[in-house]
């Protein structure tokens, strides 16, 4: 058990402790520390992946074949970003992008163009 949620436990144990909505908040703020901690290492891991690919033969070789545009440069990045990906999915759920507001928000813009358009007819 972590530090703040033994601190949140001890300190308001008798009022949490059935709350549900607690729990849940608690459980969806841990999957998206989860989820930023992944892409923190994600980013960390490539970086260092991509710099001791490019400096491994810098000197010897020059800029152009130097394991810069090698596959194996970039393949560890495309498959863990993959599985980052899935991660996010399934951390923030399908709709990041389309969420069902935004689709309220599109018809409602689509309306007020087609009104504007039709305003003199």
């Amino acid at each position: 058990m972590g530090r703040f949620r033994r601190r949140m436990y001890e300190e308001y144990s008798q009022e949490f402790s059935t709350d549900e909505r607690f729990n849940e908040a608690y459980r969806k703020v841990k999957r998206i520390k989860s989820f930023y901690s992944h892409l923190r290492i994600y980013i960390i891991v490539n970086a260092i992946i991509i710099v001791a690919s490019v400096n491994d033969d810098f000197f010897s070789k020059g800029i152009l074949d130097n394991g810069l545009l090698d596959w194996e440069t970039y393949s560890t990045a495309l498959f863990w970003g993959i599985g980052l990906l899935a991660h996010g999915l399934s951390v923030f759920g399908r709709d990041v992008f389309f969420s069902a507001d935004w689709e309220q928000r599109k018809i409602e813009e689509y309306m007020k163009k087609e009104a504007a358009s039709n305003k003199w007819e």
